[in-house]
């Protein structure tokens, strides 16, 4: 049973609000039920703009179409006619500008940035210099002792290197002295032995041919520590490095020259064609076909590139060189020149995929003295360096003829003047052969 109220009644309701309805009044009341702000009407009143008061249990409902109860003045506020939406103010919504939700975001502080960057790269260059320099130097095999010299020259100016090129086959398999030629003999001897001058007037090298004669003076056994008294005995300068190593060679040559040597430096056959092979080769200009079968050698005249093998095949040959040994010793000036030029060059410099093998294998098989530090050997290849690019000189020690024993006889006088040129840290004006 339903109850309507007066007028809602059966099929006869008047006009019908809600669902199927045509009009465009608002739905009834128990659909949408107004609200009205502001203070209420009392009973008697007229209701909604103005109408009468309602009859029967139902008010009458505003119309949208006419405005009814919605004028100026009534206090019912929507909140749409300003466009304000969400009760945030001047219709912004969620989002807008200063809903304190999304702030705009600043501009980027470029300034700061890169001051940052700068700040990360320069450290990570501290921080990889520093360590590639203690790895470095704990690579370093410092096992020659010049203390045990005895009777040195007073040092001069400038810094003296006795660079020395043996044919130590230490570690070396069978196959690989097969490819190197270099043959199974026990022990090791020098192939070559070089002084490298450098001070104010430019680098100097200069060979020391193995053949040259010399007398051995006293000396203390760098193992025994015994004194061996001289005795005036004549022989070739690498007979002395065979016989006592590295201390009684530099107690030798200084004791022949009268120059002071302030640092060692040794590499053996492998260690040499390893460096080679890690700058990638060095080019060399060939004056003339060389074909040497002791040496392996066999090379066409004019410019190529020689990988490690090949290299040592080139600075180890001097049968098939009319000079032979001062013909070979112009040969190793040349290509040491030219491997330290390669050393230093940006390619390989700045590529740490070529500087760290490079380096590796340099290092592994150098010998040197217990004083010798990475920037002293920084500064002797800068200096071979220079030599190659025209700022030094390059000679062997001038000779004057054989002695009685067939060996090579230095000129004296000559000699002479040059290791005062030397010591002075003069421009060196004597000429070698």
């Amino acid at each position: 049973m339903t109850d309507w109220p007066e007028g809602f009644s059966g099929d006869n309701r008047g006009n019908r609000y809600g669902r199927g309805s045509s009009s465009a009044q608002p739905e009834s009341a128990r659909v949408m039920r107004q609200v009205r702000r502001g203070p209420a009407a009392s009973p008697g009143q007229a209701g909604y703009g103005g109408a009468p008061p309602y009859q029967g249990g139902v008010p009458q409902q505003p119309s949208y179409v006419d405005g009814g109860g919605y004028g100026p003045g009534d206090g019912y506020d929507s909140g749409y006619n300003t466009g304000q939406v969400y009760g945030s103010p001047g219709g912004r919504g969620p989002g807008g500008p200063g809903d304190g939700m999304h702030e705009p975001r600043p501009a980027p502080n470029w300034r700061r940035r890169i001051k940052v960057t700068a700040i990360t790269l320069v450290t990570l260059l501290v921080v990889t210099s520093v360590g590639t320099y203690f790895w470095a130097d704990s690579k370093l095999n410092r096992d020659v002792d010049l203390s045990k010299v005895i009777d040195r020259p007073e040092a001069g100016e400038g810094t003296n290197y006795l660079i020395v090129g043996s044919d130590s086959r230490a570690g070396m398999s069978a196959e690989e002295k097969k490819k190197l030629h270099t043959g199974s003999a026990e022990g090791k001897r020098t192939d070559s032995m070089m002084i490298l001058h450098t001070g104010g007037n430019g680098p100097t090298l200069i060979s020391l041919p193995r053949d040259s004669n010399v007398t051995i003076p006293s000396y203390k056994g760098s193992d025994s520590g015994k004194l061996y008294p001289a005795t005036g005995r004549q022989t070739k300068l690498n007979a002395a490095y065979a016989e006592d190593g590295p201390e009684l060679l530099v107690r030798t040559v200084e004791a022949n020259t009268g120059l002071h040597i302030d640092h060692y430096v040794e590499i053996g056959f492998a260690g040499f064609a390893n460096i080679v092979d890690a700058v990638g080769g060095v080019e060399m200009d060939i004056p003339q076909d060389i074909k040497d079968t002791k040496s392996g050698a066999d090379f066409k005249k004019g410019k190529q590139t020689l990988n490690g093998d090949q290299a040592l095949a080139f600075v180890r040959t001097r049968y098939a060189l009319a000079g032979s040994d001062l013909d070979r010793t112009k040969n190793q000036q040349k290509f040491l020149s030219a491997l330290a030029n390669q050393v230093a060059t940006p390619s390989t410099v700045l590529n740490p995929f070529k500087l760290y093998p490079t380096m590796g294998a340099g290092l592994d098989s150098l010998v040197v003295d217990k004083d010798m530090g990475l920037f002293d050997l920084a500064s002797m290849f800068w200096a071979m360096k220079g030599v190659s690019g025209g700022e030094g000189k390059s000679m062997n020690m001038p000779i004057a003829g054989n002695s009685a024993n067939g060996n090579l006889q230095w000129d004296t006088a000559k000699v002479k003047t040059l290791v005062n040129q030397l010591k002075n840290d003069e421009t060196v004006t004597v000429s070698g052969n």
